[in-house]
């Protein structure tokens, strides 16, 4: 089984250098490019004001975060979710980035960057010169973004995960279900679903058509039909 994590994180700003911080974290889990249905989802206090501009895009205000776990308190179940494993980003370098300050601010090693995937690069090399975007992408894709009105982690991670398996190649897990059923059936088990009492129904030629082919065939030079044992003559009608 191929274990990776789709991610996204929701923030009071653009540059974690300059103050900005964490205030929703989303992780899907996938299993051979399908969402298996476990997910890592926390709303955190980012222990600053949020701006209005981002409060804008994403909907959260500092009222709404009062209260909520502090990064560091979140931060060992993330770290148990995400294991050992791939973490996919869509533009995985600014999530990457906030992340690095958070978890050095909580006194733990960054994720490695060997374990970062970037839908946004892989978009660009299929797309070049075309917007893409999660929301573009998704367009393309035909996935259904009509209820992303603003930019919500968890449901991201969801759309993402969707985009991801199409620019994997579109691997239907419908047919890896399938797959799995083929190899773990008892081959006289198939063998007997086979029907048996199937009527043979021959192929027959008649004279004229025997007739067209060799005519055909005498047009060709070394024809390699010419080596081949002629086909048998229709039977004639019976003598008396």
């Amino acid at each position: 089984m191929s274990r990776a994590l789709v991610l996204d994180t929701e923030t009071t700003g653009l540059d974690p250098a300059t103050g900005d911080r964490v205030l929703e974290v989303a992780v899907v889990e996938l299993l051979n490019l399908v969402p298996t249905g476990r997910h890592f989802h926390r709303l955190i206090d980012p222990e600053r004001d949020v701006p209005e501009e981002a409060a804008r895009i994403h909907g959260f205000t500092r009222d709404m975060l009062a209260g909520k776990p502090k990064f560091a308190e979140i931060l060992p179940g993330l770290l148990e979710f995400l294991g050992d494993d791939p973490v996919i980003a869509h533009n995985a370098a600014f999530d990457f980035n906030f992340l690095d300050h958070e978890f050095r601010r909580a006194g733990a090693a960054p994720i490695p960057r060997s374990r970062m995937v970037d839908t946004l690069v892989m978009a660009k090399k299929r797309f070049p010169g075309l917007p893409n975007s999660l929301d573009a992408l998704c367009r393309r894709y035909g996935i259904d973004n009509t209820m992303r009105t603003s930019h919500n982690a968890l449901l991201d991670v969801q759309l993402l995960s969707q985009v991801y398996l199409e620019l994997m190649g579109g691997k239907q897990p419908g047919f890896e279900l399938a797959s799995s059923r083929m190899e773990s059936t008892p081959r006289a088990v198939l063998l007997d679903q086979v029907p048996v009492d199937r009527v043979p129904h021959p192929i027959t030629v008649s004279a004229g058509e025997l007739a067209a082919h060799a005519a055909f065939l005498g047009k060709l030079k070394d024809p390699v039909w010419a080596t081949m044992a002629e086909p048998a003559a229709p039977p004639g009608p019976a003598g008396g």
